[in-house]
This record gives structure tokens, C-alpha cells and sequence, in this order.
């Protein structure tokens, strides 16, 4: 292995770095370092969160600025503020003692008059996310016309977030004659598209391998019915006495409810998600870093750049949409060479989800049963046992108060003072699992009936997914086909709707997607998309729940997703039993439009066995 010294960093960073612990590079370091300290290096870098990264490219940012000029000379793009403010941080401690170099966070969510002040006095490096500094670069604040660095930090996150036009629009905006590093824990389909049209002939540099899970990282699913997840986590954190975990929900509302639940019930949880104010999460990731907050309830958004090392497990409480959501969520955990859990609560339904995964990340998953109440009681017993054993006592502090306490103990026996201690710290457990409710063993083997729901709901035609609590599931004619993707389905739809409209479940499929939005939001959303157009289609958005009948009155007609269009046909083959309409039967019996039966002039016959025996021809004599 290479020193950083062999790797051609400076003496002054290499001076600051070994403050901060640094004292043999990493493999991703070791690989990004001597090639971005060359001129015009293209660079794809394949490596999961906690591989030391922001090292990687940082130092090579640093070493090239020429600080006697005051001219922006790098930027970095990142997704969230969190994560902007953190590679700062990084890169001003890696440039410790490297005089009158200036780093500058700037990023959406508070005001841009102190920003643009920072960006007038000059700056060498600027760490943004991209909304923001298009909109500096559209004041004529942000001058990009000597940069010749440029890092898109977890491009693939950025696109999922629908940044797509806004990374066009800066690259486009920079010299062609410059570095580009692009980091990604995933190589997707659009951060290839990206590399095609802004990178020349980038060379990839995979930490592990493509679309591969942290190497130190277990991956477990708990498998339970919907009813049972909530009293799963508690068994499950329970069973863990020293976990310092993040449970990653899909939607706002769901995060807030599992957190309140969780502190409601005594556990040192806190919730981080989008409709907190800016201080308030602060204030909370602050908290965690600090680990006065054992559990943090998050969403995948809101949880971007928080980086914290010892995390022993990561804990999803229903698996995310896409795959790479989950690799971002689970390589949070096992870093830095120790050991970390990733922990998956799922249905039934979501087995397919588990295998698919297994097969992107070349790992497989470990399926866990439930801990029982004994085994919980019993670890927790453990727990305090432990605790009581290792406190340290300060004999010189403890010593004026001994006679007192002695005297006071004098005649209780000492079996009844350890059950007395012990119980105080353990009785709530004993208490709340004396009369715990069962959580159902779920079987994965499915009945044929089982296997044809779930088969249908994947393919977006039986069994439609009932929205979360307070959401309301949308149709809208647009797939995969149409380059549909999460960032670009999120990017349309803040775009005709205007703001940022919370989105929770997206369901793409080929032809079509489902996505669903608050309830209050949904008319709004369907008046905004209907009638808009996509790539020269015009869209179709409306109630996904809804009958054929009440769609027509939300805006344009659009067939019936939910249940296959009836196939009519001249043979006498009884189809199955449904309620058509008059017109219809009277086409499934004169399909040339050349007859009339004037049997139909009546109600709307059926398919029943008694409708069908009433039109079959009686036999002659």
C-alpha cells in the first residue's frame, strides 16, 4: 500500500490530514488522487458512502488551487444541504494550513444575501447544490469561467431527486477544458448518459464492485403482516440493547408516526424529514452525531449527508422503491472496518423486492425470526447486569455518604437489594412483555391465489397498492418508455405544478406509472398534469382509485387500469361472468354492425348462467 506522500500529496495537507487521523489512504484515495492531480482526467468513481471519498477528490482540489488568484476554480455538486455543509467542513480541514484558500458552502433553504456577499469577496472553491447555484449563476454571482475542477458528489441520489436539467445547465456552463469526477455508489442508466455527454474518455474506478453493498455490512429481512411492523421494530430494537441505529420510512407521514409511537413507548428516537424547519433539523442531526439520540427516524432525503461512523445498523421499515435507495441506506452502516446490520421489516409482497436486491448486490439476505419475549428479557437482563458491574465508582466523592447508606441498608438482605436494583432498571420490560401480543409467523410459501395477486400487482393490472395513510394514488399515461424515471417524474411534476409537491410511492411500469401525493394535493396535481405534455405526448393524470365514471369528470378519458379490457369474440365460448353494458353485448353478438337483435331493446342483459341459458337457441321438435 501507498503513503499519500508516494500518492504526491503536499506537506501541508498531508500535515492536516494526519491531525485528523489519516495514515494510510484508502483504496478509493489511492486510485482518484494521482490521476485527478493530472490535467483533463475524467473520472467515474463506483464507491459506497464511507469509503473516504470526499478525501479523494478533496485533496486534489485543494493542491491544484492557485490561491493567489480569486477566481472560483473548483465546485462540488452535491444533493442536500446537510451533505454541502459537511464537504466543507472536510475541505477546511484538509486545507488547514494552506494560507488564504477560501471554501464556501452554498445551498438552497435560507437566505442568499450572505451567500452572495461570501461569493463576491472571492473564492476558490464553491460546494453547492445545484438549484442554488444556477441561481447564483443567473445573478451573475457565481462565475464558473476558471474552473477547471469539477465533482458531482452521489450523482445518482441527485438524479433520483430530479436535478437532471439543473446538472446539464452547469455543465454546460463551465469550461470543456476541465476535470470532471463523477461518484456514485450505482452505475444507472442515467449517470452513463451523463458520462457520454460531458466526460471525455473518463476512467472508471470501481471500490468493491458495481452496484455492490458495503462489504462489512449483514443483511437481514424480518418477515411479518402489515398489522404486526410497529410491534417488529420494538422486538427487534429491544433485542439490540446498544443499537445506534437509523430506521429509514418512506413517506413524511410515516416517519413522524413511528417516531411518535417510539417516543410515546420511552425510547430515545427523534424524526428527520422535509416539513421540519431547517434549525429543527439541525438540531436533531447534531443530537444523533452526539449519540444523545439512540434512534433516528428518517426519510432517505432528509438522512443525505449525514455521516456518522459507528452506526450499528441501519433499519428499513418496508424497502425502498429502487435498489439503490436501498444500497445508500444500508451502506450507511459497517464503515471504517467494523461490522454493521442492515435490517428489513417486509411483507409478503415484498419478496420479490429481497431477491432482486440480492441479485444487484451479489449478497445474500438472511432471513431472521422474531425474537421472542424470553430472549428479549433476557438480553436486556444481560444489559443491566453489565452496566452495574462496569460503573465506575469515585470512592473519594461516594465515601462521606457510606455510613448513611450502610445504616440504611443495614437490615435489608443482599439477594433483595441486587432484585430491587436490577428491577428497577429491568420491570418495564417484565411488565410490558407479560402480556406482549403475538406477532404471527408469516410463511412464504404462497397459495396459487396469493401468487396471482402478487404477480399482478407487479404487473400494474390486479391488486392495486393502497396508498399510505392521508395519500391518494394518481394514474398518469407516462413509463419507463417514455424515460419516466423517479428524478424526471419528480422534476415534471414540481414543474407544472409549481413548488415542491411531497411525493410518496412511485410505481413506474412500462407504459405507465402510479405515484401517490398528499390527499389535499391531489386535485391540484391532476388539474396541473392533465392536458400538459411530455416529449410530445400529451399527459393524462387522474384518480387511480377511482371508477370510469368519476374519472371523466377529473379530466380527459382514460381506460381502466385496473382490470383487463374485455376481449369479445363471434364464437359461442361463454365469456366470464361481468356486467356489460347494452351497446356492448349487442357488439359481441353482431360484430359487423350488420344485425340487429331486437331481444336487447330490454335491461342490460349479464353473463350469469341464467342470462346466457335465456339467448342460447332452443333446439327444433
Amino acid at each position: 500500500m501507498k503513503t499519500f506522500e508516494e500518492l504526491g500529496v503536499s506537506e501541508q495537507i498531508r500535515h492536516a490530514i494526519e491531525e485528523l487521523g489519516f495514515e494510510q489512504p484508502m483504496p478509493v484515495q489511492e486510485e482518484v488522487i494521482p490521476y485527478l492531480l493530472g490535467t483533463r482526467n475524467d473520472v467515474i468513481a463506483l464507491a459506497q458512502t464511507g469509503t473516504g471519498k470526499t478525501a479523494a477528490f478533496g485533496i486534489p482540489l485543494l493542491q491544484r488551487v492557485d490561491v493567489r488568484s480569486h477566481q472560483t476554480q473548483a465546485i462540488v455538486l452535491c444533493p442536500t444541504r446537510e451533505l454541502c455543509l459537511q464537504i466543507a467542513d472536510d475541505l477546511n480541514d484538509f486545507a488547514k494550513y494552506i494560507e488564504g484558500i477560501h471554501v464556501v458552502p452554498v445551498y438552497g433553504g435560507t437566505d442568499i444575501v450572505p451567500q452572495i456577499r461570501a461569493l463576491k469577496k472571492g473564492v476558490h472553491i464553491i460546494v453547492a447544490t445545484p438549484g442554488r447555484l444556477i441561481d447564483l449563476m443567473e445573478r451573475e454571482v457565481a462565475q464558473l469561467n476558471a474552473v477547471f475542477n469539477v465533482v458531482l458528489d452521489e450523482a445518482d441520489e441527485m438524479l433520483n431527486m430530479g436535478f437532471s436539467e439543473d446538472i446539464n445547465t452547469i455543465l454546460a456552463g463551465v469550461p470543456k477544458d476541465r476535470n470532471t469526477l463523477l461518484f456514485s455508489a450505482t452505475m444507472s442508466r442515467e449517470i452513463e448518459k451523463i458520462a457520454k455527454n460531458f466526460l471525455q474518455n473518463p476512467k472508471e474506478i470501481v471500490v468493491g464492485s458495481r452496484n455492490e453493498g458495503a462489504e462489512h455490512v449483514n443483511h437481514i429481512y424480518y418477515m411479518v403482516n402489515a398489522k404486526d411492523k410497529y410491534a417488529a421494530l420494538k422486538r427487534i430494537v429491544d433485542y439490540n440493547p446498544r443499537i445506534f441505529a437509523i430506521i429509514f420510512c418512506r413517506t413524511k407521514l410515516e416517519t413522524q408516526e413511528v417516531a411518535d409511537k417510539l417516543i410515546r413507548d420511552g425510547y430515545n428516537a427523534e424524526s428527520l424529514h422535509g416539513d421540519l424547519s431547517q434549525q429543527q433539523r439541525d438540531l436533531t442531526m447534531a443530537k444523533f452525531r452526539q449519540h444523545t439520540v439512540q434512534l433516528l427516524v428518517a426519510t432517505d432525503v432528509a438522512a443525505r449527508g449525514l455521516d456518522v461512523d459507528d452506526l450499528t445498523h441501519v433499519i428499513n421499515y418496508g424497502l425502498p422503491n429502487d435498489i439503490e435507495s436501498y444500497t445508500h441506506r444500508s451502506g450507511r452502516t459497517g464503515r471504517a472496518g467494523k461490522k454493521g446490520t442492515s435490517i428489513s421489516i417486509v411483507h409478503t409482497k415484498e419478496k420479490s423486492k429481497i431477491r432482486a436486491i440480492e441479485k444487484e448486490i451479489q449478497k445474500e439476505f438472511v432471513r431472521g425470526e422474531i425474537p421472542s419475549p424470553e430472549e428479549i428479557c433476557k438480553k436486556q437482563l444481560y444489559k443491566v447486569m453489565d452496566q452495574i458491574v462496569k460503573t465506575d465508582v469515585d470512592e473519594e466523592q461516594i465515601g462521606p455518604f457510606m455510613q448513611d447508606i450502610n445504616r440504611y441498608f443495614e437490615y435489608i438482605d443482599k439477594d433483595d437489594i441486587i432484585k430491587k436494583i436490577v428491577s428497577m432498571e429491568f420491570g418495564k420490560f417484565l411488565s410490558y412483555y407479560a402480556d406482549a401480543p403475538e406477532i404471527e409467523r408469516v410463511e412464504e410459501k404462497k397459495k396459487k391465489g396469493e401468487r396471482r395477486e402478487d404477480r399482478g400487482e407487479r404487473k400494474g393490472e390486479r391488486g392495486p397498492r393502497k396508498p399510505e395513510k392521508g395519500y391518494k394514488r394518481l394514474f398518469i399515461n407516462l413509463g419507463k418508455k417514455d424515460g419516466f424515471y423517479p428524478g424526471e417524474a419528480m422534476q415534471f411534476i414540481n414543474r407544472h405544478v409549481g413548488g415542491r409537491v411531497p411525493v410518496g410511492h412511485i410505481d413506474l411500469q412500462n407504459t405507465i406509472s402510479f405515484f401517490e401525493v398528499p390527499e389535499r394535493e391531489a386535485r391540484k396535481v391532476m388539474n396541473a398534469l392533465n392536458g400538459a405534455w411530455y416529449k410530445s405526448r400529451e399527459v393524462r393524470c387522474n384518480d387511480a382509485d377511482a371508477t370510469p365514471a368519476e374519472r371523466g369528470t377529473s379530466g380527459g378519458k382514460v381506460r381502466d387500469f385496473r382490470r383487463p379490457k374485455a376481449r369479445f369474440s363471434r364464437s359461442h365460448e361463454q365469456p366470464e361472468q361481468h356486467k356489460f353494458k347494452k351497446e356492448d353485448w349487442m357488439q359481441f353478438l353482431n360484430p359487423n354492425g350488420m344485425k340487429k337483435n331486437k331481444e336487447l331493446k330490454g335491461e342490460d342483459p349479464d353473463f350469469s348462467e341464467e342470462g346466457w341459458a335465456r339467448r342460447r337457441p332452443k333446439k327444433k321438435g
